[in-house]
Parts: structure tokens; sequence; C-alpha cells
């Protein structure tokens, strides 16, 4: 699976998808994170990809055509290896539809190739959306929760991460995805008994048993009510 991701700041969505476990990924091949600068698409001699808002306000907004010729080139370079199957353009930004498991899923299962154009400052030009949408993109709006970030990238590395979790091999095992696996929200590992301040904690018995029921049904309760 590709990602393509159109950002002012590559090199944040680089540090994070090159390490750790989607740094093996790529280098194992099950999938690959390409960055692109937005700012090599704009027409003008200083690199500008922003303005400011018609109608005032306070901000500035990102400049509609360099993510149109960005998206359009990068759509232009997967059509060259001859693949049927439809790319997704995902656009960051607050009033988008919530990312969830099972939306990450969908992009696994159906899509080999996923665009992410990343918001920043106050988004992006509305019309950037109802041109690709014209010209035949299938495009989304996408949020991680009901807050305000500086910028798309943090939200663009959430949906990659998310995504990657379900290509198979790209975990080590599939019990480590969360849904399919029966930990419960309080884990503990080595040593048995912590000793902090001169008090001791200790790791619960049931946990040291062996009895797999018992086990699960704590876990599971543990679910229901994490607190």
């Amino acid at each position: 699976m590709n990602f393509h991701v159109v950002t002012l700041f590559p090199e944040v969505v680089g540090a994070y998808c090159n390490a750790s476990i989607l740094g093996r990924a790529q280098k194992n091949k099950k999938l690959k994170v390409k960055t692109y600068q937005l700012r090599d698409f704009v027409t003008n001699k200083w690199g500008k990809a922003d303005e400011r808002p018609y109608g005032g306000g306070p901000g500035m907004v990102l400049q509609a055509e360099p993510i149109i010729k960005a998206v359009e080139s990068i759509q232009k370079s997967i059509s060259k290896r001859g693949l049927r199957r439809k790319t997704k353009i995902i656009i960051t930004a607050v009033g988008g539809k919530q990312l969830t498991n099972a939306y990450a899923k969908n992009l696994a299962k159906r899509y080999k190739d996923v665009i992410i154009v990343c918001g920043r400052y106050e988004g992006l030009d509305a019309r950037v959306k109802k041109v690709l949408k014209a010209r035949g993109f299938l495009v989304d709006e996408v949020s991680t929760g009901p807050y305000i970030l500086t910028g798309g990238e943090v939200p663009a590395l959430a949906i990659i991460d998310a995504t990657a979790r379900q290509i198979y091999g790209v975990l080590g095992k599939f019990e480590s995805l969360e849904e399919g696996r029966v930990a419960s929200s309080d884990v503990y590992t080595r040593p048995e008994i912590l000793i902090y301040h001169n008090k001791k904690y200790a790791v619960p018995k049931i946990l040291l048993s062996g009895h797999h029921a018992n086990i699960d049904k704590l876990r599971s309760k543990k679910r229901s009510n994490p607190h």
C-alpha cells in the first residue's frame, strides 16, 4: 500500500514513518510512504502557497491551485504504473468524518494508493474539494478528533499508522490489533512486585494463576469498566 502525503513539512512525516514499526514495514515492502513538498507546485517565484482569506478573518489559507496540481501529478505517476484500483484522496480537516479503526480497515482493504493533503493555518481553499470531485477523484475530509491542531501532519500520521496496522504482516502478530486481542486497559510486565518509594505494587494474582478463563474474565471486566 502506498501513502502519498502533500505537506509543507515533509520532514515531520518522514521522521515518524521511517522509524519503529512503520519504518520496518517500509523496509519489508509492506507499505510505502512518500512525501511531496507543496511549495514545489506553486507558480510564484517566492514559493508562497498561502494567502489571506476572502471576507476577512484571522490567519492564512492554503491556495487551491498548488494542491490540485500536486494531487493530479501524483495520480499521473500512479497511472503510469498501470494500476486499476482507484485512489482515495484524504484532506485533513477539523469538520471531517471521524477517523476510526473501521475507516482505516476499509482504506487498507479497498485502496492501493492514498493521497493525504495536510491542511495548515486556517485550512485550505474550499474549491480544492470541488475541483477534485469534478475531476473524478474520490475525496474524503477526515478528522482525528474534536480539537484543533496547528497543521494536518499529525492527523496524517494517525491515518497512516491506523491503516498500516490493518495490513497483513505489518504487525508481528494479528493479536496486536486492539479490536482483535483480549488485553484490557490495564496491562503488566516484569517485575512481579514493583517497589517505589518503599511501597510495593504487585501484579494482580489472577494474572499469575495460569487460569485463562479467570484472566479473560478480569480483562473483560476492565474493558467494560476501565476506571
